[in-house]
């Protein structure tokens, strides 16, 4: 199927915190399809997106959301309910990759080393010290479910946990508590599986925080990462397992710490990192041989609809499905828009 035909659909926006970074990485997506002369519709993702995408004339989205209900599986469903193919992955594994915990938890069984850790909900507040016990200090506060490092801050001492933990609740009801790990900040990206390569970090900030992310100038990317080849082989056999691990597919990013005694410790999946100027993925994709437009066209291309074993769309794989199938597809989708106006 040749996709310059059709109408692709570039969500960006949404409701979450990380609004911004998505407008960011929806309007660095679209420029650069355009370039390629794809036919792009920004679609500004709101409250009433349910029904902006039901009155749509889109045959493919590519999500460029972030954060609560644009990369924890509620815009992929919705898409999966409407028919339309779209970028990244699915709603479980997208489900899984934004939630820390359960994400660990899948760590752990398949053996992928990640950092010790417990949970605190609301009702743990008063007797948190005695939860802590002897897990010892410093540790990194983070919200299960949210991205960008917001509401992750890093904690040295006893006095100032439960006050850290309350900040975190503004933004989720469940808290991980985590052992601060000592190292470089490395990330690995992925493109359907398949790795692209390994990226450092190195900021001036107490860890790799929002501001270090988007605003500070001083933050400074070593492509390759500096690792030995071992170290460096490793990390990404072990990004290529978590990614696996969760289901996930697309293009995501996998961050780890490496300490300096040579043991890495993976942190989390990213399912639908950011793709704007600053963020990792796309810089580790251009170390890899990829302009940010032919990178953003082999997401699209990876487009599909996850659900339905007995689908036209699965059953073919991805977009590339013959044009039969897609056309009768189309037809279901307009009867349903038809129902919908009665």
């Amino acid at each position: 199927m040749n996709l310059k035909d059709k109408v692709v659909g570039v969500l960006m926006g949404g409701m979450s915190s990380e609004r911004e970074i998505s407008l960011l990485s929806g309007e660095r997506i679209a420029s650069a399809l355009e370039k390629l002369s794809y036919n792009v519709k920004r679609i500004y993702v709101n409250e009433d997106i349910v029904t902006v995408l039901e009155k749509s004339d889109i045959d493919v989205a590519f999500i460029a959301l972030h954060g609560t209900f644009g990369e924890d599986g509620c815009i992929q469903g919705v898409l999966e309910i409407l028919g339309i193919p779209y970028t990244g992955s699915s709603v479980m594994a997208s489900a899984l990759a934004m939630d820390k915990l359960k994400s660990k938890e899948l760590f752990r069984l398949h053996n992928i080393p990640t950092p010790p850790y417990y949970v605190v909900r609301v009702e743990d507040l008063p007797r948190l010290e005695e939860i802590h016990g002897c897990f010892g200090f410093p540790v990194v506060v983070k919200p299960r479910r949210e991205g960008s490092s917001i509401g992750v801050s890093i904690v040295r001492k006893m006095e100032h946990l439960c006050e850290s933990v309350e900040k975190a609740m503004k933004w989720d009801e469940d808290i991980i508590v985590e052992r601060y790990i000592h190292g470089r900040e490395i990330a690995v990206g992925l493109l359907e599986g398949r790795v692209l390569g390994a990226i450092e970090v190195v900021t001036d900030m107490e860890f790799y925080d929002y501001n270090a992310k988007y605003l500070d100038p001083k933050t400074k990317y070593i492509f390759p990462a500096r690792l030995s080849p071992l170290q460096h082989k490793c990390v990404l056999t072990l990004a290529e397992q978590a990614n696996r691990a969760l289901g996930c597919s697309g293009a995501t990013r996998v961050d780890f710490i490496v300490t300096e005694g040579e043991n890495e410790y993976l942190l989390e999946v990213d399912s639908q990192p950011g793709l704007t100027e600053r963020s990792l993925l796309p810089q580790i994709a251009a170390g890899a041989g990829y302009s940010f437009e032919k990178f953003a066209e082999a997401i699209l291309h990876n487009s599909r609809l996850h659900s339905s074993a007995n689908h036209p769309m699965r059953k073919k794989g991805k977009l590339q499905a013959n044009e039969e199938m897609y056309g009768e597809f189309q037809t279901i989708r307009q009867k349903r828009k038809i129902l919908s106006l009665k």
